[in-house]
């Protein structure tokens, strides 16, 4: 519900009917005191204020002598209601907003200021250091309108304790390696708990749980070029695989009731040998307070299929991100732009790292201080270079996203041959494209 009225809100305001909230005054008055807000998720003022990095906030008000940032944090969902009612107004004192990747469509960038200007008289400290695959999705018609602030990017996750007892002496490095692995390592223990090779969630986003095996063989449901993939081989060989473990017994019956957090606890359980998700995760899978198996789940990127690995390292997982960026109706567009230049250089993107945020930079994962800190940096080094979005934003991306969700399940159950299914998809889902 809260997805459909952020929708509504875009709607609203792009077809001028503005929400009112008193008078609004279109600029400050000159010598006022300056009403500075930053509308985000808590844990993006929590990264840049908190930790052993240090408070860039802080130096940030200094340098701009303002006494105080007002920070409007809410949930995902309310972030972006509030946000692009905000930007319906003739003026707004929000500064910067951070925005979910998955909120980037045509639509709502039009809402924001084009940064093509602002990067001409103040460049953003070395932009190419910044992941292509984050940029990119924050790039509509050829102009960058966010500069990416924070990602979570998958990996594979698993127990090296249950590798090790069923006679594997790593991980796998293709993902026809893995595949082999999958009916080894799916077994009963000698408690009689049940353990599964691999699982993916079956329930929620399903287009971003199994583009991530897709993307094995370079495979894509939606392009960002708006190019339904879902057809062809990459999520074809995806969802085949899933057919195949569940006719066979090797995936839960029940997995269209399994959450990524249901998924989580089974891993800490040791009902799950290996996984996709976010690489950070590994942290709470080892958390010797909750799981069977502290210290024993490692990460790694997901492989890639033999027949790709010329052309990749490893297999372009999926990521999600928030970005920086300015209302068109902001009253503070070159403070904003400046607190952006500020957050986004080097220096602060290692000291948010080191404070707990994902950081959309190479160059923070080759830091000492960075790696001492954190187990799995090279593994998100790896996959940050070549990860891409697991859906690029547009109008009716939700519905491409329940249909999906629908039509993988029938595959995966057998109601429909895996490749008829898909044909079906991509009929379906084409006439909803820009």
């Amino acid at each position: 519900m809260k997805k459909v009225l952020s929708t509504i809100f875009v709607v609203l305001c792009l077809s001028g009917v503005l929400f009112a909230g008193g008078k609004v005054e279109q600029a400050a008055p000159s010598g006022a005191p300056i009403n500075f807000s930053v509308i985000s998720h808590r844990v993006h003022n929590t990264v840049i204020t908190t930790g052993p990095g240090g408070d860039m906030l802080a130096e940030w008000k200094q340098a701009n002598n303002i006494q105080d940032v007002e920070w409007i944090t809410l949930g995902n969902d309310d972030i972006h209601a509030k946000l692009f009612m905000e930007a319906s107004l003739p003026a707004t004192d929000i500064g910067v907003a951070f925005v979910l990747n998955t909120y980037l469509t045509p639509d709502t960038m039009n809402l924001f200021e084009p940064l093509t200007s602002f990067m001409a008289s103040k460049p953003v400290e070395d932009l190419e250091d910044i992941s292509p695959g984050l940029r990119d999705a924050a790039t509509s018609d050829g102009v960058l309108y966010g500069i990416p602030f924070r990602h979570a990017t998958s990996s594979l996750h698993y127990n090296e304790a249950i590798l090790k007892e069923r006679g594997f002496d790593g991980p796998p490095t293709t993902i026809e390696e893995m595949i082999d692995m999958i009916p080894q390592l799916t077994y009963k223990q000698a408690d009689g708990t049940q353990v599964y090779g691999f699982v993916l969630p079956g329930k929620g986003q399903l287009h971003a749980n199994f583009v991530d095996l897709a993307r094995a063989w370079d495979g894509d449901y939606i392009t960002g070029d708006f190019k339904v993939k879902a057809n062809e081989t990459g999520m074809v060989n995806a969802l085949s695989l899933m057919n195949r473990l569940f006719k066979n017994g090797m995936f839960p019956s029940n997995f269209t009731a399994i959450e990524n957090n249901d998924l989580n606890t089974w891993m800490q359980q040791g009902r799950v040998a290996m996984t996709f998700s976010s690489t950070g995760r590994t942290v709470f899978y080892n958390d010797a307070t909750q799981s069977k198996y502290p210290g024993s789940f490692k990460t790694v990127p997901i492989p890639i299929s033999e027949s790709l690995k010329d052309k990749y390292e490893v297999a372009p997982a999926k990521t999600e991100f928030w970005c920086m960026m300015i209302p068109k109706n902001s009253r503070y567009k070159d403070l904003a732009w400046d607190f952006i230049v500020k957050m986004s250089s080097k220096d602060s993107t290692l000291r948010a790292a080191l404070n707990g945020n994902g950081p959309t930079r190479s160059s923070t994962y080759l830091d000492k201080a960075y790696q001492d800190k954190v187990s799995y940096w090279e593994t998100e080094q790896k996959v940050l270079k070549v990860a891409r979005v697991p859906l690029p934003g547009f109008k009716d991306a939700q519905k491409a996203a329940d249909l999906y969700s629908e039509y993988s399940q029938m595959a995966i159950i057998g109601v429909k041959p895996v490749q008829e299914a898909m044909d079906e998809l991509v009929k379906l889902v084409t006439p909803l494209l820009p």
